[in-house]
């Protein structure tokens, strides 16, 4: 066999595998690689050189920044923007907003990018709102599709054609120019989403979609009896407790009033210092009339007069948080005996409450009073400290953590500690990437550096934070792309074609060259397509004596029509996952989205580009 009936041969049976889903799509695109590598297509290393291509770095730093973005509750706050915008019934309402987001964010750092970055924040949507994730995800990423032809940044493929016309000496698009066919093709799909994706999108979750926390503080604090009686005093210039020992402070001649913690003002834990300062925080638990008198007697301050007294907003804020833990058996602390107030051993972390099964709330708080509880299998603390202390302590054996501090604070502390490090962090990517300064992989690894150097994630949050199913799948099907233009099958396609439909016109031409560009970018990366279909329209253009720009930007149109397939670009396989999507899941919806760019591509282009 010739290599190009290899190459076709291998095309089809991972077509096969796709669709039929009996195998992980990791595994099918793996085998790709190594049946082009065994059949001698191509050499050991193009079989394995995508795993090295820049687009694949740049895809996997994008995952970096997007977790930076949602660990520091930037995604959340968004994500509560968009809640509030769209409101929590009008289906229509989120979509539109959703999907004019990522049109815009895709025109000024690209597809991948801005899929990335909004990723989480869709799925938190999904959770908040109670619904599907794949009626919200596929929709996230056809929008970024169209919206990549707002601006020239939008997509590689822009940059390619716009050079490919200043080469041919008819001149490049604008920055702009773009748009012109862009919201066309942004308003068709949003119509057609809006219009058909309930009925064409299926009804399912991804496999780990994340549980909703949005009230996870309020449960905490009812669920132990804290949720009023608590209160922050902060400790005023003029109080008799500046340079006084934490355990000189004795509440003893204030009935009613309980000293649960003293926290340190800079970092809200728990105080180290030998001596109480001015900023410090007395943390305290009690009837609202005694802590009122209480803290003007000692010149101390509410941290919060609006929230005074209202557990949830105290104990849970940007700075610090809640955390529950079991005491699994055999556990090391069995017997031991803790109090409401009491310090753990790291320093690190308060007990604010001990719960036993079985017994009523009230009757466990009366058995948690000052001669503590000793601790047995089975018991429920509930600790308090900075959100960096729980991460840090609670990964211990001798204790079961309910709800991952880590996943609490991505969704329920909007813009949290680093935010505004990682917004930042995100428009000098944005940046970077507009002004084409460096290229795309090394304005993604700057950003990802720049998340880890900040303290935002450390090295390892940074490794979990890869979607590596994804970068895996997009290395290994990259030497697809090598195989078609190595062994000259994808130009034989492009040549028979051209000859084909060359006699019949230009609308004709646009027409067969959408077909080849589209059929082929369901398969392969869309700027291996262009890269092969551009020269040969071009050519073809101008053996036809007709101007090659409308042809130049038809072609992008149809390259960024890869709606049929989760293999057809990073940003489908982003959300193949998450979303719960099969493979076939995928037409159901593109086909629709196709035929409208179809349209605009061959009848609306020449409208405004004429031959």
């Amino acid at each position: 066999m010739s290599p190009i009936a290899y190459t076709a041969t291998i095309i089809a049976f991972a077509v096969v595998l796709f669709v039929s889903n009996k195998l992980p799509v990791v595994v099918v695109a793996m085998l790709t690689a190594l049946a082009l590598w065994a059949s001698g297509v191509l050499t050991l290393g193009q079989a394995l050189g995508g795993f090295g291509d820049p687009a694949v770095i740049f895809i996997a730093s994008l995952f970096v920044v997007s977790s930076g973005l949602e660990v520091t509750g930037v995604t959340a706050w968004a994500g509560q923007l968009l809640i509030r915008g769209a409101g929590e019934e009008s289906r229509t309402r989120l979509l539109l907003l959703k999907m004019g987001l990522v049109s815009l964010l895709t025109a000024l750092i690209s597809v991948n990018g801005a899929v990335a970055a909004l990723l989480p924040v869709v799925v938190v949507i999904a959770v908040r709102l109670k619904r599907n994730s794949s009626q919200l995800l596929m929709p996230l990423v056809f929008a970024a599709h169209a919206g990549s032809m707002l601006a020239l940044t939008g997509t590689p493929v822009n940059v390619l054609v716009s050079e490919a016309g200043l080469d041919a000496g008819v001149g490049g698009f604008g920055f702009f120019e773009f748009a012109l066919v862009g919201v066309p093709l942004l308003a068709g799909t949003m119509a057609i989403i809006v219009l058909f994706g309930r009925q064409l999108l299926p009804e399912r979750n991804g496999a780990t979609m994340p549980a909703d926390f949005s009230r996870h503080a309020k449960t905490l604090v009812e669920q132990y009896g804290l949720a009023s009686g608590i209160y922050q005093l902060r400790v005023r210039t003029t109080s008799p407790y500046v340079g006084v020992p934490s355990s000189g402070i004795d509440l003893s001649a204030h009935p009613g009033l309980q000293l649960v913690a003293i926290q340190e003002g800079e970092t809200a834990g728990p105080l180290r210092r030998p001596l109480v300062a001015e900023g410090d925080h007395l943390l305290i638990r009690g009837d609202s009339d005694a802590a009122a008198a209480f803290a003007a007697q000692m010149h101390l301050a509410f941290r919060d007069k609006k929230a005074a007294g209202q557990g949830e907003e105290t104990l849970f804020n940007r700075s610090s948080g809640l955390a529950e833990v079991v005491i699994p058996p055999r556990s090391g602390l069995i017997g031991e005996k803790v109090f409401p107030g009491m310090v753990t051993e790291s320093g690190d972390l308060i007990v604010l409450a001990v719960q036993r099964p079985g017994l009523e709330t009230g009757t466990a708080n009366a058995a948690r009073g000052a001669a503590g509880t000793v601790l047995q299998a089975g018991d429920t603390m509930l600790l308090q400290g900075t959100w960096k202390a729980l991460d840090i302590h609670l990964d211990d054996p001798d204790v079961l953590v309910v709800n991952s501090p880590e996943l609490v604070r991505r969704q329920a502390v909007p813009m949290g500690p680093g935010a505004r490090q990682a917004i930042i962090i995100l428009l000098a990517m944005v940046l970077l990437l507009a002004t084409g300064i460096v290229p795309p992989a090394v304005s993604g690894l700057l950003a990802a550096g720049a998340i880890i150097l900040s303290g935002i994630m450390n090295v390892e949050q940074a490794y979990r934070a890869i979607g590596w199913t994804t970068v895996i799948l997009v290395g290994a099907m990259m030497p697809l792309s090598t195989a078609m233009v190595e062994t000259g099958a994808a130009k034989l396609m492009a040549e028979h074609l051209v000859d084909l439909v060359g006699d019949a016109g230009p609308v004709a031409l646009l027409a067969g060259l959408f077909i080849l560009t589209a059929v082929m970018g369901q398969l392969i990366s869309n700027t291996a397509t262009a890269l092969i279909v551009i020269p040969i329209g071009v050519a073809a253009a101008t053996a036809m004596g007709i101007s090659p720009r409308p042809v130049l930007m038809s072609t992008a149109v149809a390259a960024a029509a890869a709606f049929l397939t989760p293999i057809a670009t990073p940003t489908n396989l982003m959300v193949m996952g998450p979303g719960g999507y099969a493979f076939s899941d995928y037409w159901k919806l593109g086909l629709p989205l196709l035929i409208w760019f179809f349209v605009v591509s061959v009848f609306i282009v020449p409208l405004i580009w004429r031959f």
